[in-house]
């Protein structure tokens, strides 16, 4: 006889086979959104050469729904683009100098390069690079993290 109604083995069946459903939970293994430490730690990411997705967070209702969707796009995306959950409430100057009185918000840091000219005067033990920042003002999920990365040329590779 069979194991379960039909029913059962309908639900057990689209679980495994659809890659949008989202009444169950994932499995997405280890965490792969870095904590931030510090300023340099940060821009040691930036050096990279990935793209950094930022997410500026305070302790709030909605802060837990964003800390899961952050977890499955880290998860999708990882490790071509990296993501970063700074506690505002512990780096206050670092959230500070964004200069946004709303929170939780999210910011795309791209395009590490090195600047080609270094005039005389400057120390040649400095490297400056321009670092392009974006508001993700998109749907937060990981639908639309990966629009936005269509939309602004991200190399990607989803995980199949």
């Amino acid at each position: 006889m069979a194991d379960g109604s039909f029913l059962d083995r309908m639900v057990s069946q689209l679980r495994s086979t659809c890659r949008y459903y989202t009444g169950y939970p994932k499995d997405l293994g280890p965490s792969r959104i870095i904590p931030f430490t510090s300023e340099r730690q940060f821009v040691q990411l930036l050096h990279e050469g990935r793209p950094v997705v930022v997410a500026f967070t305070i302790k709030c209702t909605y802060t837990r729904h964003l800390d899961k969707v952050l977890e499955e796009a880290a998860a999708t995306f990882y490790p071509h683009i990296k993501f970063v959950r700074v506690e505002c409430p512990k780096y206050p100057g670092f959230c500070l100098t964004r200069q946004k009185n709303e929170y939780p918000f999210i910011e795309v840091f791209y395009n590490p390069e090195q600047a080609a000219s270094q005039g005389k005067g400057v120390d040649p033990n400095v490297t400056k690079y321009s670092v392009k920042v974006q508001p993700f003002n998109y749907d937060q999920s990981v639908y639309g993290f990966r629009e936005y990365f269509k939309k602004h040329g991200f190399k990607y590779f989803e995980t199949k």
